[in-house]
């Protein structure tokens, strides 16, 4: 059952993955395995050469904690491969739903993250602050052009998983950035598995060094850290809200016009401007159901 519940985790994780603004480092922390899943990720450095040559594979395997990895990164990639065709017809057809409930999901993990500080500082609230400018300061960036060559395809990986892997942070939104979201998602759309590997590799290799650095800040000012990480949660919740006019747009490398410039809306003014519903009441209940869930989890990861 504790496999089951590991690899449903994972498929959170990569469901929030594939949504640019939204970070499955978010969803590990709520479930309660972050901590697990930095710690198992750190093991992996060239001590573990020593523990293969004096106990063999089998201590190796359990030094890393492999079972719990391969059943949790099991979870993230069938999730990525099985919605990532739904949720991009979800943000082509219905997007402020689709927005609304990632907006309800950080809300309330907000509030879970807030939770875990142990003491409440001015150092804290300064950290919050600067995470919050910060995460703003990316959102209102305007994306990059990187073509999709074989080098940009790891420089990528090794950059967008470390924002994956960092609550708050979305390392979808980071390949938006960079002008590599659509091909990465066309990717695993049609299984493409050469920009996949070496998108793969990237990943590996910016998750096996900024792991240690992580880690070691969670260890030694775990509260600050805490604090900075809600922080940037804040500061993304401008890029997720729901409500939005397009001002330019883009072509991108499937040839479709895609959203470049956005400004938020009030919900009760979006309709006279844009000409399109409102669907507030949709809004309104699938924001609940993105709290619903996090408090949800919350409740799981207490029991278990």
């Amino acid at each position: 059952m504790s496999k089951l519940f590991t690899f449903l985790k994972g498929a959170a994780m990569g469901a929030a993955d594939v949504v640019p603004g939204v970070s499955g480092g978010t969803i590990a922390f709520i479930t309660g395995i972050y901590d697990t899943l930095l710690e198992s990720i750190r093991r992996v450095n060239p001590s573990l050469i020593g523990t293969l040559r004096k106990g063999g594979f089998k201590a190796a395997f359990e030094h890393i904690n492999g079972t719990f990895l391969i059943v949790l990164f099991s979870g993230i990639l069938t999730s990525i491969f099985t919605l990532a065709r739904f949720i991009t017809w979800m943000l082509h057809t219905h997007p402020i739903p689709l927005w609304s409930f990632f907006f309800g999901l950080i809300i309330a993990s907000v509030i879970h993250m807030f939770k875990q500080v142990e003491a409440w500082k001015i150092t804290r609230f300064i950290a919050i602050i600067a995470g919050a400018l910060f995460a703003y300061g990316i959102t209102v960036l305007h994306p990059l052009n990187m073509e999709p060559t074989s080098l940009n395809f790891m420089i990528a990986g090794s950059i967008a998983i470390c924002a994956m892997i960092l609550p708050g942070i979305s390392g979808s939104f980071i390949l938006l950035l960079l002008g590599m979201y659509g091909p990465i998602l066309t990717a695993a759309k049609s299984l493409d598995i050469a920009p996949l590997a070496l998108f793969a590799t990237g990943c590996v290799i910016g998750l096996l060094t900024f792991s240690h650095l992580l880690s070691w800040v969670l260890r030694n000012y775990r509260d600050i850290a805490l604090t900075f990480l809600t922080g940037l949660m804040v500061g993304t919740l401008s890029k997720i809200w729901p409500w939005k006019e397009t001002l330019t747009w883009r072509t991108n490398s499937g040839g479709m016009q895609v959203p470049l410039q956005q400004h938020n809306l009030s919900p009760f003014s979006f309709e006279q401007i844009t000409g399109q519903p409102d669907l507030i009441g949709y809004a309104v209940v699938a924001m609940l159901l993105g709290i619903t869930l996090v408090w949800g989890l919350e409740k799981c990861t207490e029991q278990s």
